[in-house]
């Protein structure tokens, strides 16, 4: 890869990153994971998990271009889901891969 594709990635909507998000609600037996899966393969590009918490929150990580996470994140906030979204709590990083596509976990 030569600077100008570094440079032209770095900070732009095709920057790959991780979004890490909680997920605070009525989100546990109604679906929420099977809906996040099916929210993330629609967006494309993006690999993580959804995973239920012990304390009744839904935690989703993503990794992909940083302008779908976004779109997840939305769609998390304020979209279509099962249940009822109290609110959403995220942080961002570089990805660290390891993931194969979106799993429910």
């Amino acid at each position: 890869m030569d600077a100008n594709a570094v440079a032209e990635g770095a900070g732009g909507a095709d920057e790959a990153v991780r979004m890490t998000a909680w997920v605070r609600g009525r989100v546990q037996g109604v679906g929420f994971r099977w809906y996040t899966r099916a929210a993330a393969l629609r967006i494309g590009g993006l690999e993580g998990f959804a995973l239920n918490l012990g304390d009744g929150r839904v935690q989703v990580l993503a990794e992909g271009p940083r302008e779908r996470c976004e779109r997840l994140l939305e769609w998390l906030r304020t979209g279509d889901t099962p249940g009822r979204v109290d609110g959403v709590t995220e942080i961002w990083g570089p990805p660290r891969g390891g993931y194969e596509g979106f799993s429910i976990r």
